[in-house]
């Protein structure tokens, strides 16, 4: 699918780009034509490889995206904004008996904080382009109506909040031309939730999930802002 046709070339910013589905949706962007902007926590070699920009972002510190926005993006156009980053909390400290201050806070800090403070900071940038829109990586996890395992509180959690997070962007700025999808990749084999033998056979690649989701969320339209979306097309229950 090709970027929004404009004289300029359209602008992404994807976080988590070091690994996984974020790596992997940078490098879908960059053969899309977009101008990228790949950042991480961790500058590593894989970043380094996409030849795109790139910068150290700890999406979890308020400063540091404040510095960012400042020194690093500065007042250009961002057509699309993909917050990818995500931590999840070992599951030996994220049950009931077991969960902590430390656990939510460091977990509620990448997945749900770091992208509302993100968009904020960068939504001047937005507002400037003409087709802007927002992508969230949530995951099914979050949904209330769909969880029947329990446990894993920190993670859970944080994703149900995301996704309110996110549908309350969608109503805020809608009026602005604004789309935000709200995204769940499936089970893919990134080794951030750990996965059993069972799962891991009906688990894709990143690279799939990066391919299926940035169709998805290129396909939608302002009024289906706010939704939450399989990277299969399906919508999710919340």
């Amino acid at each position: 699918m090709p970027p929004p046709t404009n004289l300029i070339q359209p602008t992404a910013l994807v976080t988590g780009a070091n690994s996984g589905i974020g790596f992997e949706f940078a490098k879908v962007l960059i053969k899309q034509g977009y101008d990228v902007m790949a950042v991480d926590i961790y500058e590593g070699e894989n970043l380094k490889s996409l030849g795109c920009r790139t910068a150290r972002l700890d999406v979890s510190s308020p400063e540091a995206v404040a510095n960012f926005k400042e020194n690093r993006y500065g007042d250009g156009p961002l057509d699309l904004l993909l917050h990818i980053a995500g931590v999840i909390a070992p599951k030996e400290r994220d049950s009931l008996t077991t969960v902590d201050h430390h656990s939510l806070l460091s977990v509620f800090s990448v997945n749900t904080f770091g992208p509302l403070l993100l968009t904020q900071a960068l939504l001047p940038n937005l507002l400037k382009s003409k087709n802007p829109r927002i992508g969230l990586m949530s995951s099914r996890m979050g949904s209330i109506a769909d969880n029947t395992s329990g446990g894993t509180y920190a993670y859970r959690s944080s994703k149900a909040a995301l996704n309110s997070i996110g549908k309350s962007m969608a109503v805020d700025l809608q009026d602005k031309g604004v789309v935000v999808a709200i995204l769940h990749p499936g089970i893919v084999r990134t080794g951030l939730v750990p996965q059993t033998s069972e799962q891991l056979r009906d688990a894709v690649n990143p690279d799939e999930a990066a391919q299926k989701l940035f169709k998805v969320f290129m396909s939608k339209k302002i009024e289906e802002t706010g939704k939450f979306w399989h990277r299969e097309g399906q919508e999710l229950p919340w």
